[in-house]
């Protein structure tokens, strides 16, 4: 549940560098290569919209942060998922929206407490403005090396109108992975001062979030294609391996590392802890998953963490290893997240909290808002799938 007031001292600034933590990460280096495909209008523009749907979506969940419970009584959600369960779940029945709450709650379960790594957001934000800055810097630079912009309106061209048409899709989730904070936007709202009024301070730190993420990723991918054009890489750091200064790409893929190796722990933790729980509750005579390992008692690490824990890194390491395709995975993920914790929730969120009516003009404008950004999402999914099966297996 939500944390206690007196936990609650975030600001505008404190949540900026929480979303600019979660926001800016691995696939801002994809999105030259997303640019490539779409061309110098369809890129920018393509992003823009992502970057409407997003600061849409941050928007309508303000109204999220407080409903009201089975009393009748106001309570704050802490997290997307109390929201969903408070808002919809009584509205419709649970069983209406199991299956992709499911899916909601694998994803929430994941989120970390944002009031206890406050310092660590902002360290992590740094690293992301850093290699996000030194890929649009190397790629400025690498233009004015070239002495032209390279690309097309077009984008790379392809020999059939099918294998475009696959690539602009791919390249839509790519884009859909880099942009959205949704799913830690109310546990970031859970952290602020409640004066000013959270929704205040929470749509101020969101706009100055998808302004200037959307200006570094116009930068990343804009200056990446112009320095490579039609041979732009997935990952816009390779292109620059034999190009100076080493030093700085070096450092650059450092930031990423940094930034990375530190959002999977964070990340992880919370995982790691439901399922430990479960554990504990289902053996609690075991000293398997009970007894400290003797040898390391600062560690508190027992031989199930042990085993759990590297079965768990083992599993995700493999699986990467097996499908090393960075635009193709990355693709796959930004389309399934996107549409639901995106669009899906927060629309049907805001229609319940603002008792709009099935057959109004609101209404019936967030459906159509809902329905279109399906169909764009479903391209974006079913284009990744095959560029990953392509990728694999041809």
């Amino acid at each position: 549940m939500s944390g206690p007031l007196s936990k609650r001292s975030g600001t505008a600034w404190t949540a900026l560098a929480h979303i600019i933590t979660a926001v800016i990460g691995s696939g801002v280096l994809s999105l030259a290569w997303s640019m490539s495909r779409l061309g110098w209008i369809a890129g920018p523009l393509t992003m823009l919209a992502f970057a409407s749907v997003t600061l849409t979506s941050a928007i309508l969940l303000c109204n999220c942060f407080h409903s009201l419970d089975v009393n009748g009584e106001m309570q704050r959600n802490g997290s997307y998922l109390e929201a969903v369960e408070s808002i919809l779940a009584c509205s419709y029945g649970t069983s209406y929206y199991m299956l992709i709450f499911g899916f909601i709650q694998l994803i929430a379960s994941q989120i970390p407490d944002f009031r206890n790594i406050e310092w660590l957001s902002i360290i992590a934000a740094i690293m992301s403005f850093m290699y996000a800055g030194i890929g649009s810097g190397l790629g400025l630079a690498k233009v004015i090396e070239n002495g032209e912009i390279k690309g097309s309106i077009g984008g790379v061209p392809t020999s059939t109108t099918a294998k475009k048409v696959w690539s602009i899709s791919q390249a839509l989730g790519d884009i859909a992975f880099a942009f959205p904070f949704s799913v830690i936007f109310l546990e970031v709202m859970d952290t602020l001062k409640p004066s000013p009024p959270e929704k205040v301070t929470m749509r101020k730190a969101s706009a100055m979030a998808v302004c200037s993420t959307t200006f570094f990723y116009l930068c990343c991918g804009g200056f990446g294609y112009a320095a490579f054009g039609n041979s732009t890489p997935g990952n816009l750091l390779t292109g620059f391996g034999f190009y100076e200064p080493y030093w700085l790409v070096d450092f650059a893929n450092a930031c990423v590392v940094l930034h990375l190796v530190g959002g999977y722990q964070v990340f992880s933790q919370p995982l790691y802890a439901s399922v430990e729980k479960v554990f504990a509750k289902k053996f609690p005579n075991s000293g398997f998953v009970h007894n400290n390992l003797k040898q390391l008692p600062v560690l508190r690490l027992n031989l199930m963490r042990l085993c759990l824990r590297s079965a768990y890194v083992g599993f995700t390491t493999g699986f990467a290893m097996l499908f090393p395709y960075f635009n193709q995975i990355v693709g796959v993920a930004g389309a399934i997240n996107f549409w639901p914790i995106v669009v899906y929730f927060p629309v049907e969120m805001y229609l319940v909290q603002k008792n709009v009516g099935p057959r109004t003009a609101k209404s019936i404008a967030f459906r159509v808002y809902c329905f279109a950004t399906f169909i764009v999402i479903l391209f974006a999914f079913v284009g990744s799938i095959k560029g990953l099966i392509a990728a694999r297996f041809g």
